[in-house]
């Protein structure tokens, strides 16, 4: 049994923690609304401009000449898979359920013959992938020195990926992220964000007559040579905004459980420190009792 002064001690520790965790947890409260607004007037631009490539891949007629953005390479043996991650940890499950779908995405790939390569964005990821996949990460971007994500950290990281592309590092590139819904859901996600992806549903709607006709001024090869770049960073920096929004609402819900837990340890070391105490006043008082028979 422990000691009374080792039980004392472990409640002092134990309270200082939730201290800690209780703070983390208004701060990470704080940062959310912010993170939150940010995220959600994001999202109807990226949509929108998403969108708008998905319609120009299925209108336009793809040939030698086209940007190798929205054409592709001509070839789907070489997977990119861009994992975006926190810099910070005691945010529960929010990074391992990022690089668990992308694990099962690299696993899946892998089992169909396809080359897999990791560009990670963030810190997070880096132990679980480098451990499974040493060889496999061929670029790493750190976020840890920004406190506001912003459309130029994007185009960085859109930047690089772009001309990796255009060397022939990789066929087609997915990215990975959390989708913030709400303080308790953050819902991973995989995304194609090269080349462009044709949705079915474009498809169709080009094929059935009703779409309008789509006319390019002054160039068409002037306009998708800014387009397309501009989307691929424009979707980083959803990504980036999602994972802001995602990582502070998943800190706060971990937090929060962990001021719980906190508070349920107090109550049992205080339970048994009080028996404790209880029954070192009574063996006391034996003693005592029994001494004064004695004489």
């Amino acid at each position: 049994m422990a000691s009374l002064k080792a039980l004392k001690g472990r409640i002092a520790s134990v309270k200082s923690t939730q201290k800690i965790t209780k703070a983390m947890k208004m701060v990470a409260a704080a940062k959310l609304r912010r993170a939150q607004q940010a995220a959600e007037a994001g999202r109807p631009y990226a949509s929108r401009l998403e969108a708008v490539m998905a319609s120009l891949a299925a209108k336009v007629t793809v040939g030698p000449e086209s940007p190798k953005l929205l054409a592709g390479t001509g070839k789907d043996q070489v997977h990119l898979l861009v994992v975006a991650t926190s810099d910070r940890g005691l945010a529960g499950a929010f990074n391992s359920n990022i690089v668990r779908a992308a694990r099962k995405k690299a696993d899946a790939l892998i089992r169909d013959g396809k080359n897999v390569h990791f560009y990670l964005v963030g810190r997070k990821g880096r132990a679980i992938i480098g451990r499974l996949f040493p060889k496999q990460i061929v670029g790493q971007h750190d976020t840890g020195a920004i406190k506001y994500v912003s459309f130029a950290d994007a185009q960085a990281i859109a930047g690089d990926i772009v001309e990796r592309f255009g060397n022939g590092g990789f066929d087609v590139a997915h990215l990975f992220y959390a989708r913030f819904q709400s303080a308790l859901v953050q819902e991973p996600t995989e995304q194609q964000i090269i080349p462009v992806p044709m949705p079915e549903e474009a498809s169709t709607s080009s094929t059935s007559g009703v779409a309008a006709a789509v006319e390019y001024e002054p160039d068409e090869e002037e306009i998708l040579a800014e387009l397309l770049p501009r989307n691929v960073a424009v979707q980083i920096f959803r990504a980036l905004l999602e994972n802001a929004a995602s990582e502070q609402g998943s800190r706060m819900t971990a937090m929060d459980n962990a001021t719980r837990n906190a508070g349920d340890m107090i109550n049992r070391l205080s339970i048994q420190y009080n028996r404790t105490r209880q029954a070192a006043i009574t063996t006391e008082l034996v003693e005592i009792i029994s001494g004064a028979e004695a004489l």
